[in-house]
């Protein structure tokens, strides 16, 4: 694991201020204006808390449009590396222990990973971790499990690098499963309880795939799949 350097942190710390400045502005001409009686002082620290987090989110989504992290491997000392490490305190920081916490409920966790960046299809839902949203893609009717792992990112020894995820419609990865980067899976596919599919694993529309590491089990018949 790479040792994040001062610079993104510097811009880290200065992207928080500007967001901390925006909460505390907002929360002051909002709710500081609402007669909230003896739950005042909760209702401020509420408000604010919640403006952290839209802020931090569009704060972040705006550094990632001025300076995109790119696809593939991440070179020490690139360019990539610095947008890397500010991306990854982001992370750290804010959202990690949200998406980690299990405690939100599953359509709010999928609204969250929507504004991270993840494309989610219609009626799409998941009640495991999606790491890098912005590195995956599932289409529409698809369900990731409880405790799932959607895992874009290698992070081996001083290596590292991003490999988009792409899962099709009315696919199921079932609880536990660990589904790595640079993965595949057609429509239709399954991916059993607790298998992991490991890194660039192409899985064919209509496949079962189950193990550690994941394996074709079998095919489902032609009708099964919408």
């Amino acid at each position: 694991m790479r040792k994040i350097t001062w610079q993104p942190i510097v811009v880290f710390i200065g992207l928080c201020l500007i967001v901390f400045a925006l909460a505390t502005a907002t929360t002051s001409l909002l709710p500081g204006k609402l007669p909230l009686g003896d739950f005042r002082g909760i209702g401020m620290v509420a408000a604010w808390v919640a403006y952290v987090y839209a802020y931090a989110i569009a704060v972040y989504r705006l550094f990632l449009v001025a300076m995109p992290l790119p696809e593939g491997e991440i070179h020490e000392g690139s360019r990539a590396e610095f947008v890397y490490h500010v991306y990854v305190l982001f992370y750290l920081i804010f959202f990690n222990s949200i998406m980690r916490s299990g405690t939100p409920p599953i359509p709010f966790m999928r609204l969250l990973y929507l504004v991270l960046g993840a494309r989610l299809g219609h009626n799409t839902y998941s009640s495991g971790l999606i790491y890098d949203p912005l590195f995956v893609q599932i289409g529409n009717n698809s369900v990731i499990g409880e405790s799932a792992l959607l895992v874009p990112h290698v992070i081996e020894g001083t290596r590292l690098a991003h490999h988009p995820i792409h899962i099709g419609n009315n696919v199921t990865v079932g609880a536990h499963a660990v589904v790595m980067s640079g993965v595949t899976i057609g429509d239709g596919a399954i991916v059993s309880v607790g298998a992991v599919v490991t890194k660039g694993t192409h899985i064919g529309a209509g496949e079962i795939w189950g193990g550690v590491p994941a394996k074709l089990l079998k095919r489902r018949e032609s009708g099964a799949v919408a």
